[in-house]
């Protein structure tokens, strides 16, 4: 088992640097199910990069069904992220069918259908981000399902926004078709590397669209326990990060540092009033 531990911790490390970090601060009793929940998100963001096709990965996503449903026992204790995940879910109690969700919600990443309307992009943002803030939350033992879906939402629509050019390069488009109709934006142009003032007043409108969920979760977590507050701490580099690409092109996004967002994470920890400021 500790050998399944430490696989989950590593992966997550190497590809979800934020909540390596935040768990840090979490108590070292609960860490390990952290890392277990995180790698479980991990396997799920990573499935359309690890698939040649959708039916592959709709293939795993129907794998990672089964496991949560019981099934699979023998595949489950093979790898390390199942069975880290199987512990944390009867340890504490995580609910299945919010983790089913999860697994569906990915299934939109192995298509090239665009994203229809913003309420579709939220939607999307609270199946994946915010479910993940709530269950961490639920690993702490606190209840934060009202904090994390405008969290979750703020967090999504930042990341996606930051990967703008990768998404586009396999020509996926998570910025609502609603959006750029409404700026008379083509998404043909983006598709062809072109940015254009349409485009970036509408990618200006899905970052102002993460900063009111993120004055929302500002506004819920105030007062936050120190119980939860490891939970939500991946949230601390986000408005930086909104402000960064406010200050470059869409195609071009400046990211910020990983150091950058080491020491937001750790200023976070030490005031949670800067959490989601």
């Amino acid at each position: 088992m500790q050998d399944a531990v430490t696989y989950c911790a590593e992966l997550v490390r190497s590809a979800d640097r934020d909540r390596f970090i935040a768990t840090l601060f979490a108590p070292a009793s609960n860490r390990d199910a952290l890392y277990a929940l995180y790698a479980f998100n991990v396997e799920l963001a990573h499935v359309r990069d690890r698939a040649r096709e959708a039916a592959a990965g709709e293939i795993r996503l129907q794998w990672w069904r089964e496991i949560l449903q019981g099934e699979r026992r023998g595949e489950a204790m093979a790898s390390p992220v199942a069975t880290s995940l199987l512990n944390t879910i009867e340890v504490h109690r995580l609910p299945v069918d919010a983790l089913l969700a999860l697994v569906e919600a990915r299934r939109f990443d192995l298509y090239d259908e665009p994203m229809p309307t913003i309420a579709d992009l939220e939607d999307y943002g609270d199946k994946t981000a915010s479910l993940l803030f709530e269950m961490a939350a639920r690993v702490l033992g606190a209840d934060a399902a009202v904090a994390a879906r405008p969290a979750g939402i703020a967090y999504a629509v930042a990341a996606l926004s930051v990967a703008l050019p990768r998404q586009v390069a396999r020509r996926q488009l998570y910025v609502p078709l609603e959006l750029l109709e409404r700026h008379g934006a083509d998404a043909a142009d983006l598709f062809a590397g072109r940015s254009s003032p349409a485009l970036n007043q509408a990618v200006a409108e899905l970052r102002n669209l993460a900063r009111s969920h993120l004055t929302a979760a500002a506004n819920s977590l105030r007062g936050i326990s120190e119980q939860a507050l490891p939970a939500f701490l991946p949230l601390a580099p986000v408005r930086r990060s909104l402000d960064h690409l406010d200050r470059s092109d869409i195609l071009s996004p400046k990211a910020l540092s990983p150091w950058r967002r080491q020491w937001l994470i750790w200023r976070a920890a030490r005031n949670p009033n800067r959490l989601a400021r």
